[in-house]
């Protein structure tokens, strides 16, 4: 019998390295072949929308990238959203720099029903004018392509939500085996070349420091009051307007914004921790059966193949058996996997040898987020509880 399982065991190993590994070229060639960049000739109006929440550290930034856009046809709108700090002021002294192009404007308070972000969103949508809306985060750094590239990615797939992944900043290790988990939705989850094949919601996706939406389309479909009780707005988002009848596009932002999420270690696990139990629906059943997968298919790998190794040339036995093979072509695959998508996302690629790390850290923050939702204490995320 535990010859059996064994050998089940093993089969599942080479099985889920060949799935990762397909299923991440496959997500990456999609991507890549989806993603347009020309000069538009026809320019309607763009209105950038940037909610602001103690950022004096990162917003002075992001409105300097977008004062020197290709496109040239598009105003900045911020909202303050109640910040402590200096957020306000320092906005407020660029609309007297560049009065109608930026516009400045206070948060309501937050309802108890809504979620800080989305909340903040759906007020700037009101002051908003533009046949376009570009949604992005205070701590983000735009090139000069910026909007010329959502606009193109959206006008060129006739999509009402366009989104992908911007560049990301990683200085320390931290955050090095804590960011690369963002990948693991289309390294894993989500596969893109089945949104455009498929009704079903659950094949759409977006992040939300860079999602671009036709106003109209995303005014009919209620905004972000449709997602106000999700932490992962952003997923959610692209799934529900999918759902409606609208089409949702994912490609390669890369060239369009640059991020650095999180500053330290302890940063990125309270960050990437409320949003996983909230992505998974909150379902205990699925955080139970991620967790016992990644473990066991992702992680144990690589300690149990070195243990195998270790045993193979204490009893000088010089061939490789079944299991010790299946270890060793998950690691290969699991490695060339996350090398593919480090290269690609232009990402420190020495953190793909070391990939054990990230999933065991991974298993952490999983952990994490599951306890302190069961136990209702939630995060403090910007000063706010997330539950």
């Amino acid at each position: 019998r535990s010859k059996f399982f064994m050998e089940i065991y093993s089969l599942i190993l080479i099985i889920v390295g060949v799935y990762f590994f397909i299923f991440s070229l496959l997500n990456i060639l999609k991507i890549k072949k989806d993603t347009v960049n020309y000069e538009l000739e026809n320019q309607p109006l763009v209105s950038v929308l940037i909610p602001a929440r103690n950022e004096e550290d990162n917003i002075q930034n992001c409105i300097e990238s977008f004062l020197n856009q290709t496109y040239k046809n598009y105003e900045i709108l911020v909202l303050d959203d109640n910040s402590t700090d200096n957020t306000y002021k320092i906005v407020e002294s660029y609309t007297k720099k560049y009065p109608g192009k930026i516009k400045l404007f206070s948060g309501k308070p937050l309802p108890p029903t809504w979620r800080g972000k989305s909340f903040a969103m759906q007020q700037l949508i009101n002051y908003a004018k533009g046949e376009y809306f570009l949604f992005t985060d205070a701590d983000t750094t735009h090139s000069k392509n910026s909007i010329s590239l959502m606009m193109s990615n959206i006008i060129h797939h006739k999509a009402d939500l366009v989104s992908g992944y911007i560049g990301q900043k990683t200085k320390t290790f931290g955050e090095k085996i804590t960011i690369p988990l963002i990948y693991l939705l289309t390294g894993l989850v989500i596969p893109l070349w089945m949104n455009q094949r498929s009704k079903l919601s659950i094949f759409s996706t977006a992040i939300g420091q860079f999602i671009g939406v036709k106003a109209s389309s995303f005014k009919a479909f209620g905004g972000y009051e449709k997602v106000k009780n999700y932490t992962t707005e952003d997923v959610y988002l692209a799934r529900e307007m999918k759902k409606a009848g609208f089409k949702t596009v994912f490609v390669d932002f890369k060239d369009a914004a640059v991020c650095r999420m999180y500053t330290n270690y302890d940063q990125s696990v309270r960050g990437i921790s409320k949003n996983i139990f909230d992505f998974l629906g909150k379902n205990s059943f699925v955080m139970a059966f991620v967790v016992l997968a990644i473990f066991f298919f992702f992680f144990l790998p690589a300690p149990l193949c070195l243990i195998q190794l270790f045993e193979l040339k204490l009893n000088n036995i010089h061939y490789l058996d079944f299991f010790t093979v299946s270890l060793l072509i998950n690691i290969v695959l699991s490695t060339l996997s996350w090398l593919m998508i480090f290269i690609t996302r232009r990402i420190s690629i020495y953190v793909a040898f070391i990939y054990p790390l990230v999933h065991l850290n991974l298993l952490y923050i999983a952990l994490v987020s599951w306890i302190r939702s069961e136990q209702g204490k939630g995060y403090v995320w910007k000063g706010r509880l997330v539950s």
